[in-house]
């Protein structure tokens, strides 16, 4: 990553210049904090809001010991989930993940947390812990390891998959992975980490109870509470009502269903569906979209296929590494013979192939989007297809969803999509799961996490319902300091986060600027002011040439671009005093005379390149 900014100063006490470290409480919790405004402009920073659900946030009464905890992604958003605990001097991490892009951040392929403050404190943190291996928690660690190498703890599917994502970057024989079982704790220097089982869509999904000398935090990670779940038994709530009697200092729970009520569906309504559709199918190829990381349902996938003496084949470089590492560490059963290569697809019957492929999301470069536009190396659908899309959705990505399944239809195939039959199931927990939470973990603090604002808003809510006071619930943003102790919660100042896009290989190279002008090309389009001039005198000597692109088409628009050219030579006539010329002064003309006309007789404001060539 670019940052070389960051790393400028590693030791603890000096951290950024935008932000004071020491994070002293505040003593008016109304008041706006530092927002690192100061950072480079290729990053998305947050403003946090310094207001607390309820009443305001109390001072410190006593030298009780403290725990600081910097959400540094995943509030206010569903995704790029991060966050930083601090006590006694060390750090741990927890989880590391990326968001999607959004629909305005063109040409953008991955959004990453700002390191810059756990970049500048390396030197203190002890470890990086995992919840589990999904994208928005695993996501952007080859990011944050190519700049700062440190141990990895996560399950052993986890890891798995944590491991065919280094080696992508080729970072795998570097990081240290380190693998964790529910119920065996560990210590990363003064925490104590106690991975406990929860439900997820994906398999060996903890959370954490983390103990340190200020007490006891519970962070959920993502859970459910399925209690007949395909695979690893229900959610641990006797360990989690353990820890509520014990005492709880603060629950960080998943708030991305807060909105929805009652409880999450069990995994097995998908088998039930997934068998009347395969018997639907008939003597049809099926093909199921799906996340790679979903072994649940690509399990599903498989039992269903042998139980209707059908073949599977996978495709799509995730789906197949995913698969291939699940298969190898006992996560995923098929008998002999069940799973064959997509390059031999066409040796078998539609009736007999079950096709597993990425794509559930509408991303342009899956095996599916390629699928529906007729570019799939080896795959054409048609309509002997029934295609499943098991996955909801994620915000933003609507559009693309759509798109692919329009294709799909235009191709003849037969398309079965989230608002037409139960073919998923939610891996986060509803109202009463959390309610249920919340209850046995009992905790004195209360912050709700993963999830946009009027989700973590609901979810409070909730909580205040059951008794929680008010006072003691904080919604928070990413680039907070929240300090608890026994005795009160307090807000230090704000630290450096926010965003950083990937496009391509460059890694924070593209900020707000360029977004800015890849959307008013996007909007507007571009017109190119072409002139041959005189460098001693600044007479016009050729030209100007106007081109446009994305603006109007020059054969239809004649005399808008005469029109234009007579601006630039009056412009020239003007500027004309025999002298030399400031070329730039001169490009700023043209782009503010060109611009005016254009919009005057058009309503509309494309980019001016004014290029000017000396003779």
């Amino acid at each position: 990553m670019n940052q070389t900014d960051a790393t400028q100063n590693t030791k603890p006490k000096a951290v950024q210049p935008q932000a004071n470290t020491q994070n002293t409480p505040k003593t008016a919790p109304g008041a706006q904090a530092p927002t690192g405004d100061g950072a480079a402009p290729r990053r998305r920073n947050y403003r946090p809001r310094r207001k607390p659900a309820g009443a305001a946030v109390r001072e410190a009464k006593s030298n009780a010991p403290q725990v600081k905890i910097y959400p540094l992604g995943g509030l206010g958003e569903v995704g790029k989930n991060i966050t930083l605990y601090e006590c006694n001097g060390d750090m741990i991490l927890v989880d590391c993940g990326l968001v999607f892009p959004e629909s305005d951040m063109f040409g953008i392929d991955l959004v990453i947390p700002d390191f810059t403050f756990v970049l500048q404190n390396k030197e203190r943190i002890k470890g990086l812990i995992i919840t589990h291996g999904h994208e928005d928690h695993i996501g952007s660690l080859p990011y944050l390891l190519k700049q700062f190498n440190l141990p990895v703890y996560a399950t052993r599917l986890t890891i798995g998959l944590i491991r065919n994502k280094l080696e992508e970057h080729g970072l795998n024989g570097s990081t240290k992975c380190i693998e964790i079982e529910p119920r065996k704790k560990f210590k990363l220097g003064c925490f104590t980490i106690d991975p406990i089982h929860v439900n997820h869509s994906i398999p060996d999904a903890v959370a954490f109870a983390i103990e340190c000398p200020a007490g006891i935090i519970l962070q959920t990670g993502d859970f459910k509470i399925d209690y007949t779940p395909l695979t690893g038994g229900p959610t641990d709530l006797a360990t989690i009502a353990e820890y509520g009697q014990k005492g709880v200092l603060a629950l960080l729970s998943d708030s991305t269903n807060a909105e929805r009520q009652g409880f999450t569906a069990t995994e097995q309504k998908v088998s039930a569906s997934f068998a009347s559709l395969f018997n639907r199918a008939e003597k049809k190829r099926i093909i199921i979209a799906t996340f790679a990381s979903n072994l649940y349902r690509i399990q599903q996938i498989i039992d269903m296929a042998v139980a209707n003496k059908r073949k599977v084949a996978v495709s799509g470089r995730s789906m197949v590494n995913n698969t291939q590492m699940a298969l190898e560490l006992g996560y995923l059963h098929a008998p002999e013979n069940t799973l064959i290569d997509v390059e031999n697809l066409n040796k078998y019957p539609p009736e007999q192939i079950v096709l597993v492929t990425t794509g559930s999301q509408g991303e342009t470069l899956s095996a599916l989007s390629r699928m529906s536009s007729g570019s799939h190396r080896s795959i054409r659908v048609g309509p002997g297809d029934f295609i499943i899309i098991s996955a909801t959705p994620i915000p933003g990505n609507e559009k693309m969803v759509t798109r692919v399944i329009n294709g799909l239809l235009k191709l003849g195939a037969e398309v079965i999509y989230e608002s037409m039959y139960d073919v998923l199931v939610s891996g986060h927990a509803c109202q009463e799961e959390q309610k249920l939470m919340l209850t046995l973990s009992h905790p004195q603090y209360f912050l709700p996490v993963h999830g946009e604002y009027k989700q973590l808003k609901r979810h409070a809510m909730t909580a205040a319902a059951l008794g929680i006071a008010e006072k003691n619930i904080y919604i928070g943003e990413n680039g907070d300091c929240i300090i608890l102790s026994k005795d009160a919660m307090t807000i230090g100042e704000a630290i450096t986060a926010g965003a950083v896009m990937v496009d391509g290989l460059g890694v924070g190279d593209v900020g707000n600027v360029v977004l800015r002008d890849r959307r008013h090309l996007s909007e507007d389009g571009l017109v190119i002011v072409v002139a041959t001039v005189d460098s001693a005198t600044g007479e016009l000597l050729s030209g100007p040439d106007i081109v446009s692109r994305g603006f109007v088409y020059v054969r239809e628009s004649e005399q808008l671009i005469e029109g234009a050219r007579e601006q630039v030579r009056a412009l020239f006539d003007k500027l004309e005093d025999g002298g030399a010329r400031d070329w730039n002064s001169v490009k700023a003309h043209i782009r503010e005379t060109v611009s005016s006309y254009l919009y005057r007789r058009t309503k509309r404001s494309p980019m001016i390149l004014p290029i000017l060539m000396e003779i």
